[in-house]
């Protein structure tokens, strides 16, 4: 049985070499132009240095292209994909076919991970993805584990699964934002948003809040909790799941490398020393993360156990 990759979010190219010591096996990096709801900002210049760093230590790096590409932006695009065939990152993410396109227009073989955020629900999908390029695919976080199981089990290529952080549950590409602070008369930096932790849609029924920010690819609103399966991972490892993410936007660094440290504490037991020895400690790697959680960011498990209507 294969050990899963344990994948993170980096936010700063330091913060790449505390990940790699911290256990970690594989990088999403890029852009906000053409990556969505990176963790960290990474130019091309600092991509480049991140590559090389990352392929020294023996691991991978991916590079974020998932976002929309209107026509204003395939220009820029394919630009872009020009200069990561001159460096050379393992796979490149995408959910807009413009990027298939440039990528068979310019022959560039850097392998693709399809990940169209909400709308990867079934084998189907994944295989006609793969049989145009896409060795990987990643699912949408609002699947329950069956569903999961399925996917894995008639897949012919590789599956990534969501594990810890948040969930993106509403984008549009308006400036929601900045249409309501003109609205109120106030100015903000759209640039500023992402940095303001503070800002939250507050629904008075449920009592949730909901974490809220701009850029350029619009307004994006997130669940109320953090997904956290540290302690549910037995039937990922037993299905064989290929990868395995920790989600670090709107998180500190040392909250990122705290819980890739534990996530790579929990792979080891399982698959150096048994199903037994993860269980042992399962539920003290969980109560750690619960310690550190921020107070207005409460853990639970996602849609993994609930009932799926159709």
């Amino acid at each position: 049985m294969k050990k899963p990759e344990l994948l993170v979010t980096p936010k700063s190219l330091p913060h790449i070499k505390e990940l790699i010591d911290a256990g970690a096996d594989a990088f999403v990096i890029g852009e906000q132009k053409f990556g969505l709801r990176l963790a960290g900002e990474f130019s091309v210049d600092e991509v480049r240095e991140a590559t090389e760093m990352i392929h020294q230590a023996g691991k991978k790096v991916y590079v974020a292209c998932n976002a929309l590409f209107h026509n204003d932006r395939i220009e820029a695009l394919d630009e872009y994909l020009q200069e990561m065939k001159k460096i050379g990152p393992d796979a490149i993410l995408f959910g807009d076919p413009a990027v298939v396109v440039s990528v068979r227009e310019f022959g560039i073989d850097i392998p693709l991970h399809w990940n169209p955020e909400t709308t990867a629900t079934n084998w189907f999908q994944v295989n006609y993805w793969g049989d145009r390029g896409a060795k990987r695919a990643v699912l949408a976080r609002e699947l329950s584990l069956d569903e999961i199981l399925e996917i894995k089990e008639n897949s012919k290529y590789e599956i990534e699964v969501q594990v810890h952080g948040m969930t993106c549950i509403f984008q549009s590409k308006r400036k929601l934002l900045g249409n309501y602070f003109l609205y109120r008369g106030e100015v903000m930096e759209v640039e500023n948003r992402k940095e303001n932790k503070n800002m939250f849609l507050h629904d008075k029924e449920r009592n949730n809040r909901y974490p809220i920010y701009e850029d350029m690819n619009g307004t994006h609103i997130f669940s109320p909790n953090d997904i956290c399966l540290i302690d549910e991972l037995t039937e990922f490892f037993e299905a064989g799941i290929d990868a395995l993410k920790i989600d670090g936007i709107l998180q500190t660094e040392e909250y990122i490398t705290t819980v890739t440290k534990l996530y790579r504490q929990a792979i080891d037991a399982y698959f150096d020393e048994g199903e037994d020895a993860y269980d042992e400690i399962k539920d003290g790697l969980y109560e750690q993360i619960k310690a550190i959680q921020p107070p207005l960011r409460p853990l639970d498990t996602g849609f993994i156990y609930k009932e799926t209507v159709y």
